[in-house]
């Protein structure tokens, strides 16, 4: 059946078959497609395979699940998912003979506009990651809940697929090396299930179990018209789409981790969580990034086991495979967390520094700046109309702010994360609650006491007026007010250290290192 479609691929590879230009002909096949690329315009046909999980084997079902490609991408990426189109008898795409084939019809575009050729040829700049963590926190918001009764996201379905990957794993290793290294992984896989089990229930009951991308990884993000696209939905199997949202974030930070980009990473978790607000998922993050490793270590381990491949091959796809258990390893290794609080008036470079050494330690940020917005219904880039000490920024709105920072802090923490807390801290008496959560864990905590001259400070906040998408509303009148009151760091709480950061010439690279440091002492 797949050598008809093979001839059926070939017969249209010619000018006269399509409504539209033709530049060139190509041909990209997968184990379950066929891609005829044209020049401006591409034509994804599904083989007629049954493998389980997935079963296109009917005319009628492949019909089907173009339909369902169609829907599910055009959430995401409109711009390339145009329609479905029925090939009839003589290979044409017109008339009314019988229907004798489908394919989903979609806008071509650059194979180096991926995000792993973006990566490898060093273009993958971190603005891009930026945008693409907005809009998939804009998808998941705006995805379709699980329903309840659909059994979607209940704990034991979560915990299926994660002991087939090992099971299917150690049916097919034949070193004894490597099927010990599994051993604790899985162990450690089965301890993690059993104690998050209740919160995994509780988040489908809540609502973050939904439609998602299902396969979200670099491959599958486009540069297109200058905007990152995401493509290629799993559109085959309804239970490896409909999952927590915390779970497809996962499989996007744990790639760029096999890739070592650590500190993209955790800029495009960090950027997700601003605009999602998910803090709580953190809790599951390590769970999902080690089953995401160990979904990718199994593609290769089977691929090692087919007879076709040679032993060069093998040996290569193998040493893959043991990067993907290393890294799930390594996320099995708790470290321990720290507390680092910001200090400083606006434009004093807290938020600039707390972005490098997000990036650097790495650390999850919550700022005060997004979640005042938050508990007011606002987006964080809104500008909120509200003046000096009213509005969201009155004295009320603070004490909630601080309250709701105090709670994500606390629960950071808990997930086992370094968290940086950016705020002004200028009453000083905030910084107590926060210390008080870390003192209690037996964990560290650190004020960065980050300063600049007055006049550097204007000037940045007249630069910042200017600029696009900015959280913070302070300006030239919010900073006068604060210099006016502002009183230097004396008395730190109890089991606080401080470190003052001239943002102008701080060497994060060195501070990071020390905070680290601070991160491995006993308090």
């Amino acid at each position: 059946m797949s050598d008809r479609l093979h001839r059926l691929v070939e017969s249209l590879q010619k000018s006269g078959s399509f409504p539209h230009p033709v530049k060139r002909f190509a041909v990209v096949e997968t184990h379950i497609s066929l891609v005829l690329l044209t020049g401006d315009y591409a034509y994804k046909f599904k083989k007629p395979v049954n493998f389980g999980f997935l079963d296109f084997s009917s005319l009628e079902r492949r019909h089907h699940f173009c339909a369902e490609e169609l829907r599910l991408n055009r959430r995401l990426a409109p711009e390339l998912y145009l329609d479905v189109v029925a090939i009839r008898e003589g290979a044409r795409l017109d008339g009314d003979g019988k229907v004798i084939e489908y394919a989903v019809f979609m806008r071509e575009f650059e194979q180096d506009s991926q995000f792993d050729q973006l990566l490898e040829n060093g273009r993958l700049h971190p603005g891009l990651l930026d945008e693409l963590a907005r809009r998939i926190a804009d998808f998941h918001a705006r995805a379709a809940v699980a329903e309840a009764g659909a059994g979607y996201g209940a704990p034991d379905r979560v915990q299926a697929p994660v002991e087939e990957n090992f099971r299917q794993i150690l049916a097919c290793l034949a070193g004894e090396q490597d099927r010990e290294a599994l051993l604790p992984l899985r162990d450690w896989s089965w301890s993690e299930f059993r104690r998050l089990r209740t919160m995994m229930e509780e988040r489908r009951k809540e609502g973050f179990v939904r439609e998602c991308h299902g396969d979200l990884h670099l491959r599958n993000i486009a540069l297109v018209d200058g905007r990152p696209l995401a493509f290629d939905c799993i559109e085959f199997n309804d239970s490896l789409r409909w999952i927590d949202i915390i779970s497809e974030v996962a499989f996007m930070v744990m790639d760029l981790d096999h890739r070592a980009q650590t500190g993209l990473a955790s800029r495009f978790l960090n950027v997700w969580l601003e605009y999602s607000g998910d803090y709580e998922g953190l809790a599951l993050l390590r769970y999902y990034r080690v089953y995401r490793a160990m979904v990718r270590a199994k593609v290769d381990c089977l691929r090692a086991c087919q007879p076709d491949v040679t032993d060069d091959e093998r040996a290569a796809i193998l040493n893959d495979y043991r990067r993907y258990v290393e890294l799930a390893r390594r996320y099995t290794q708790s470290s321990r967390p720290l507390l680092i609080l910001m200090h400083g008036v606006s434009g004093s470079g807290k938020t600039t520094v707390s972005q490098s050494l997000l990036e650097s330690l790495p650390a999850i940020r919550v700022r005060s700046d997004i979640e005042r917005k938050r508990l007011y219904g606002f987006s964080p880039r809104a500008r909120t109309g509200s003046g000096v000490g009213s509005g969201i920024y009155d004295p009320a709105a603070s004490d909630r702010t601080y309250a709701r920072l105090t709670q994500l802090a606390a629960g950071v923490l808990d997930a086992g994360y370094s968290v940086i807390v950016d705020a002004t801290f200028l009453e000083q008496e905030r910084m107590a609650p926060f210390v008080d959560i870390a003192r209690s864990r037996g964990l560290p905590s650190v004020v960065l006491d980050c300063r600049a001259g007055p006049e550097e400070l204007r000037r940045r906040l007249r630069a910042r007026r200017q600029a696009a998408g900015e959280a913070s509303e302070a300006g030239l009148e919010v900073l006068e007010r604060q210099l006016r009151a502002y009183r230097p760091l004396e008395r730190l709480p109890e089991g606080a250290r401080r470190i003052v950061v001239d943002s102008a010439v701080g060497d994060i690279a060195a501070l990071a290192a020390r905070l680290g440091e601070l991160a491995r002492e006993n308090t």
